[in-house]
């Protein structure tokens, strides 16, 4: 451990950008609280891939208020401080919660919604509030960190809620960074593109595989580990005045004006 380790907790750690993330902090000799919903052995199977020591394992599902303030005073109790909070977890789009308008019935709509906002959005909120009390507490500066999506900015016709959910998250992030600014909190947001998760294999091997590519002048879709990489910065001390900013990470596929 170094003598700059601080406490990071990221959510919906079990795989994906989350594992990515996870692996990035504890490199620079961070402690880690792993957080997952549903998934203890992928979680298991993430702190195993840590290096260093004083990593845990926190489960609770933010979709519930109190489990989400619940998952953070783990966290604490866990690590002993937590500096950083990565909010990541999600309901991410698949083909099981597709909604588009006009073709989706009225309870499949209503479930997509509430699922989303409920996780998406709201968990987040509450994880926020949580950690701000908690550094406030202790007097202490840090970070949290909102990964966020393209779709914001873009639309998903598909997953109507999934981008407004991750809209949404943006303008919280912008508005926390305001409100927290004055205790020495940044709060900053990424809005990665088309990123080669574990969830994403199929669809990439797939016949929609090549389009997605595409998208990019690089011809390739982005990384787990470069998205990792860009919230690692800025949740740094370094990074305090980006506070408020939305960063793009979509390889030039989506360029907003």
């Amino acid at each position: 451990m170094t003598p700059t380790a601080r406490g990071i907790l990221v959510t919906g750690a079990s795989r994906g950008i989350g594992r990515a993330t996870a692996i990035a902090f504890a490199a620079r000799g961070d402690r880690v609280a792993v957080h997952h919903a549903h998934s203890p052995d992928e979680a298991e199977t993430t702190l195993g891939l840590l290096a260093g020591s004083g990593h845990v394992v926190v489960r609770g599902d933010l979709g519930d208020a109190v489990a989400a303030r619940r998952v953070v005073d783990d966290a604490v109790a866990g690590l002993g401080t937590v500096d950083v909070l990565v909010n990541n977890a999600a309901v991410g789009p698949d083909e099981l919660n597709r909604h588009r308008a006009g073709e989706t019935a009225f309870e499949d709509w209503v479930a997509a919604w509430d699922a989303m906002v409920r996780v998406n959005l709201l968990g987040a909120a509450h994880a926020g509030w949580a950690l701000a009390h908690h550094l406030i507490e202790r007097g202490a500066p840090g970070a949290i960190v909102n990964v966020g999506s393209r779709g914001a900015f873009r639309g998903e016709p598909d997953h109507p809620a999934y981008a407004a959910t991750k809209a949404a998250l943006h303008a919280l992030g912008q508005s926390l960074a305001v409100a927290l600014a004055p205790h020495g909190i940044a709060v900053t947001s990424v809005a990665p593109g088309f990123v080669a998760t574990e969830r994403q294999r199929a669809t990439l091997d797939g016949p929609r595989g090549p389009a997605l590519r595409d998208q990019s002048p690089f011809g390739r879709v982005g990384t787990p580990d470069e998205v990792a990489a860009a919230i690692v910065f800025l949740a740094s001390p370094e990074a305090t005045w980006s506070s408020g900013a939305v960063l793009d990470l979509n390889g030039a596929s989506y360029l907003r004006t």
